[in-house]
């Protein structure tokens, strides 16, 4: 359905804000591209082109009133949540329910919308999460506390440094210390048993597994920019989780212990 009222611009600027709220959150770039295209399609703009990086959308409308935007993307988090709901608004506009400033609206309310789980939770489920890798990865039920609280300890102070600093990999870098310092002391007391399974454990939940399967999913599509710069990202993250467990054990070794 088309709308000949709504200009270009307003068209872009809606295309430009689901794309943005999708690869805020986790969404795949040949998916943000295609609801994109899909969105400028279903208001009556078939000539529309779009290329999306990790860190910003290009949006451009060919025509008699040819318009080009740009927009930075500067967080990056994962809420599917919200990558579902402007998928429902897309399917909405392909039906005809919305006008552009109708969908406009809609967007900017899903845009600042908290929809995340609360901190508390989020830092439980890490927790838990920690515990249960440990049994998977053979650890001993006894051992599942300790992996318990230095998951959730650790995850907790990824968030309280990421408010701290603004370098993502060095946040990371300092909550993998974290939990490398608690699993050792949790090992010297008599707390813990399997220095190794504990770590293993309480690290699971900083791994970047959502990005590293965007990554795979991009270069499969043909995204190779996309694809390789979210690969880099998630090389750096697991080198960050790794330098910090590193750092911990070569310190208490050269002890020692």
């Amino acid at each position: 359905m088309a709308y000949p009222a709504a200009t270009n611009y307003e068209i872009a600027q809606v295309c430009l804000l689901a794309g943005k709220i999708m690869l805020e959150n986790g969404g795949e770039t040949y998916r943000v591209e295609d609801t994109m295209t899909h969105v400028a399609e279903a208001f009556g703009v078939p000539n529309s082109h779009s290329f999306v990086t990790p860190t910003g959308i290009i949006f451009s409308i060919d025509g008699p009133e040819q318009t080009t935007r740009l927009i930075r993307i500067s967080a990056r988090s994962t809420d599917l949540r919200k990558v579902t709901v402007v998928n429902a608004v897309s399917r909405r506009i392909s039906q005809g329910e919305l006008t552009p400033k109708e969908a406009y609206r809609l967007l900017e309310e899903i845009d600042v919308a908290r929809t995340g789980y609360p901190a508390w939770f989020q830092i439980l489920s890490a927790a838990i999460a920690s515990g249960c890798f440990l049994i998977m990865f053979q650890g001993e039920w006894h051992d599942f506390l300790p992996a318990f609280v230095a998951g959730g300890a650790g995850l907790a102070f990824l968030n309280y440094f990421n408010r701290l600093v603004p370098i993502k990999f060095f946040a990371e870098f300092l909550a993998s210390l974290l939990i490398g310092t608690m699993a050792f002391l949790f090992v010297k007391v008599g707390f813990g048993h399997a220095l190794d399974t504990i770590i293993i454990g309480s690290v699971m939940p900083l791994v970047p597994g959502l990005l590293i399967t965007n990554a795979v999913r991009d270069l499969m599509a043909g995204h190779f920019v996309s694809g390789v710069s979210k690969g880099a990202e998630a090389f750096l993250t697991a080198f960050a989780i790794g330098a910090g467990i590193a750092f911990v054990l070569s310190f208490y070794n050269g002890e020692g212990i």
